[in-house]
């Protein structure tokens, strides 16, 4: 009601707010030192991702000879990206063709291919494994992995349930920090290779890079706080060895 004791109050604090020359100098030191850390705290996550995958990645640039940048690895860990009626979408399509490179010159022996096959009638890791056989990649250096629903179970079950410890990860480039970030944060030594053709879908792509920024977000507290297990674990497998070795 106006005129209370009540009202009073509330206007004397608003009076106060509303007028930083009332303030004291602490007061406005630690307020502006508050909208710092206010503003920078979204770029954190993207920080992080940067700086710990910064010396362990490449383009695979059109025309360049970026296959002799990549470090030799027992394997690549080709991500999932989609699959439209039974093909791989252009995006992944660009993963595998990288893959296949790796493999065709010696970089890996083998592919560990990890996507979504949550639902019957979606299936990414036999798309991608299709898709490689038909580019000449051997169906004994293809393994499965069925369970990757996203960036760090992806990387979590390379290493715990395939017995994966040095791979080269393979996306496009505006996910490539973060997925090296968490392959490595995952205790592989990894190393990554990004597409980026993805430049011929600037809609997507551009989507996409705004992602990254909540993605990676997420992808430091599950990694580095919470220390998130995969949706599915499960026994370990060893496909991955029987590639390798044979």
């Amino acid at each position: 009601m106006e005129g209370s004791p009540g009202s009073s109050s509330l206007k004397g604090v608003l009076s106060w707010a509303v007028r930083p020359w009332t303030w004291s100098r602490t007061a406005l030191r630690r307020g502006f030192q508050c909208l710092v850390a206010l503003s920078v705290l979204p770029l954190a996550p993207m920080t992080w991702v940067w700086l710990t995958s910064a010396a362990h990645r490449v383009t695979a640039e059109p025309g360049t000879r970026w296959t002799a940048e990549v470090p030799a690895m027992p394997a690549a860990l080709v991500l999932g990206a989609g699959v439209l009626r039974g093909r791989p979408s252009p995006m992944l399509r660009a993963r595998l063709d990288i893959a296949a490179e790796l493999y065709r010159t010696g970089r890996v022996r083998a592919l560990l291919l990890s996507g979504d096959n949550s639902r019957k009638d979606y299936d990414e890791p036999s798309v991608m494994r299709d898709y490689l056989i038909s580019r000449g990649v051997p169906a004994g250096k293809i393994v499965l992995d069925y369970a990757g629903f996203d960036t760090w179970d992806s990387c979590v079950r390379a290493k715990t349930i395939f017995g994966a410890s040095r791979l080269v990860v393979v996306t496009q480039v505006f996910h490539l920090a973060r997925a090296v970030a968490l392959c490595r944060t995952a205790g592989l030594d990894a190393f990554g290779v990004g597409d980026d053709s993805s430049r011929d879908w600037p809609v997507e792509t551009m989507a996409y890079t705004v992602r990254e920024f909540p993605a990676s977000a997420k992808g430091l507290v599950d990694s580095l706080v919470l220390h998130s297990s995969p949706r599915f674990l499960g026994r370990r497998e060893t496909a991955l060895d029987r590639a390798l070795a044979g």
